[in-house]
């Protein structure tokens, strides 16, 4: 009886290990999309985060796909002068963090 605990066990270790490398594939690739979305890294001057806003600064706020960066699941874009304030849930810092480390 203890064997099939320890291979139900194996077995939900394994899944859950696919799981979170899908979902980290995934998270990369929304955002690879919304920095291009936001006109590519070299438009990018800078990037802050206040709570679930992502205040991002940019050379030329025109060349921002606002309509794409709502479909990527921006709650909401404000856009004032050269910037933008885009409402992010949760995944604002971890946006951020991805955005400097492509620099």
């Amino acid at each position: 009886m203890s064997w099939e605990y320890l291979i139900i066990a194996v077995v939900l270790i394994v899944v859950a290990l696919v799981a979170i490398k899908v979902t980290g594939k995934h998270f990369e690739e929304e955002m690879n999309k919304l920095i291009k979305y936001l006109g590519g890294k070299e438009n990018i001057i800078d990037c802050e985060v206040s709570m679930s806003r992502f205040k991002v600064t940019l050379k030329d706020v025109s060349l921002a796909n606002k309509e794409g960066i709502q479909k990527l699941g921006a709650k909401g874009i404000v856009e004032i002068d050269n910037q933008l304030k885009i409402v992010f849930d949760k995944n604002a810092r971890t946006l951020k963090k991805y955005i400097k480390d492509m620099r």
